[in-house]
């Protein structure tokens, strides 16, 4: 008898379990802004650039409803300049959405951002390849539509930057608590007129996504560790500010255009 009642109390817990609501964006972030909050449900989404902040400035740093594993990654790095994004948009849209827009890298080429020193709309990654590894950069094609999202994926990209050339990137995917985590950084240096600007693994972007009440949680958090020679005459918030948005915005497209 006492075999049977575990039995049904763990049936119990998995259907109530594959039954509970999404989290409600007030749950994972408390007390934010009316104005932030305002700027998170628009089509823009809300951004903040930090230099040498402590991380607790971080609307997503001094909580653990979000998965850990972003802010430990980048505390590893310690960047000097970070750029956080938050985005909700509507709509019933699922981690198996999101994994298959990550899929569809050559979707961010071409996407414009304005620049500033050529007064200008011009495209920021000019083209974007799936690469066979870090090691081998034998061009390959995007996957077909997955039916489930693995535990975890790794991926490798060039992309040819309007500022630094061909750059190369790991991409790791991996589902958490609640949602999924995709990490990029640049597994070669990212140069600059020959000169390297960014070191290797010192640009990392992540985005967390979750399915929430209101509609789909984008969280974004990105930063990068250059010399003071560099950030002298490169505006390095405004470089990773930018990298950032046009990610953002790829995959937001990506996510509601499926």
């Amino acid at each position: 008898m006492r075999i049977f009642s575990a039995f049904l109390l763990l049936v119990f817990s998995v259907v109530s379990q594959g039954f509970s609501q999404p989290r409600s964006f007030s749950e994972i972030f408390p007390g934010v802004a009316p104005e932030i909050r305002e700027a998170i449900f628009s089509s823009e989404g809300y951004y903040r650039t930090f230099i040498n902040a402590p991380y607790s400035a971080l609307i997503g740093s001094a909580r653990n409803s979000i998965d850990p594993q972003i802010l430990e990654i980048l505390s590893r790095a310690q960047p000097g300049f970070m750029v956080e994004s938050i985005q909700v948009i509507s709509g019933a849209h699922t981690l198996l959405d999101v994994y298959n827009a990550l899929g569809r890298t050559r979707g961010l080429a071409g996407r414009l951002y304005h620049s500033y020193t050529r007064d200008a709309l011009i495209p920021l990654f000019e083209e974007v390849t799936r690469i066979e590894s870090a090691r081998r950069h034998t061009a390959i094609p995007d996957p077909l539509p997955a039916s489930s999202v693995p535990s975890s994926e790794t991926v490798y990209l060039r992309l040819r930057d309007a500022n630094f050339g061909n750059s190369f990137y790991r991409g790791e995917m991996a589902l958490s608590r609640y949602g999924l985590r995709f990490s990029l950084s640049n597994f070669r240096n990212l140069t600059y007129l020959f000169f390297p600007v960014i070191r290797e693994g010192m640009f990392i972007a992540q985005l967390y996504f979750e399915p929430i009440a209101e509609g789909l949680l984008i969280y974004g958090l990105a930063g990068a560790d250059v010399s003071n020679f560099v950030s002298s005459r490169v505006h390095i918030p405004s470089a990773i500010s930018k990298r950032l948005e046009v990610i953002m915005s790829w995959v937001t497209d990506e996510i509601m255009q499926r």
